[in-house]
């Protein structure tokens, strides 16, 4: 199994504890995602802590206010890391709009060019701005990798795989109110296929009243095979080669 997603920095316990508690039920590798400067070398000191452990560096859409040149010379220097596999997390977020929509859409720009720049696969976040994201990353990262992470817009799911991108689910797709997501789930081509737990948010049904963990993608993982109907060891071998592919670690 993999943790395509989260964010070690937020979660309890310490680092030790949670990629030990991982690797007992079966994650190999777990990439945790920066969202700004802080937490950006914070992942990366993770990963140098941790050989199952690599990072994403990026900007979240939240964090992006009054983005200009000095913070894309940041990330530059944060991505050029040997344990920084993705750009991101990266997007739009129109829902909450810690940052005005014209800083957010800087930001993303510099960061789809810091992804063909640096040969890395972007993640997408996205909440309330689905076609607006859908249209930028269409005009700027043509031939890019791209991972909508936490994917939430079922309605979309056929032009994000005509795109090409990879579909990574969270614990959300466990929750009993999320019946289009789930059906979502069910016609995600296999190779397209990601898992994560966003941690420590969205907690997968069967722990929902517990602090997301990575060791906790195992729940989500086994929902979705049995949605699918195939074994979950078989779906858990089907996301670690995807995500191998799309993140380039071995």
């Amino acid at each position: 199994m993999i943790d395509s997603h989260t964010h070690l920095d937020l979660c309890e316990p310490p680092n030790a504890e949670l990629v030990a508690a991982a690797e007992a039920a079966g994650v190999q590798r777990i990439l945790t995602v920066g969202i700004d400067g802080a937490s950006c070398r914070a992942a990366l000191a993770a990963a140098e802590d941790f050989p199952q452990v690599y990072a994403a560096v990026g900007r979240h859409p939240n964090a992006s206010k009054g983005f200009d040149d000095a913070d894309l010379a940041e990330l530059r220097g944060l991505a050029a890391h040997e344990r920084c596999k993705a750009i991101g997390e990266t997007g739009l977020d129109f829902y909450r709009e810690g940052a005005p929509p014209e800083d957010q859409r800087r930001a993303f720009a510099a960061q789809i060019g810091l992804a063909r720049e640096t040969g890395k696969p972007l993640v997408i976040h996205t909440r309330a701005a689905e076609q607006e994201t859908l249209a930028q990353l269409d005009d700027e990262a043509d031939g890019l990798g791209v991972v909508m992470h936490c994917f939430s817009m079922p309605e979309e799911l056929q032009a994000c795989v005509e795109r090409g991108y990879a579909i990574s689910f969270a614990g959300n797709v466990t929750y009993r109110s999320a019946t289009e997501l789930a059906a979502a789930a069910r016609l995600v081509p296999e190779d397209s296929l990601l898992v994560e737990t966003d941690a420590p948010y969205l907690s997968p049904a069967p722990v929902r009243k517990e602090r997301n963990q990575p060791a906790f993608v195992a729940h989500t993982l086994a929902f979705l095979a049995e949605l699918r109907g195939v074994p979950a060891p078989e779906l858990g071998a089907t996301v670690e080669r995807n995500a191998a592919r799309v993140f380039g670690w071995a």
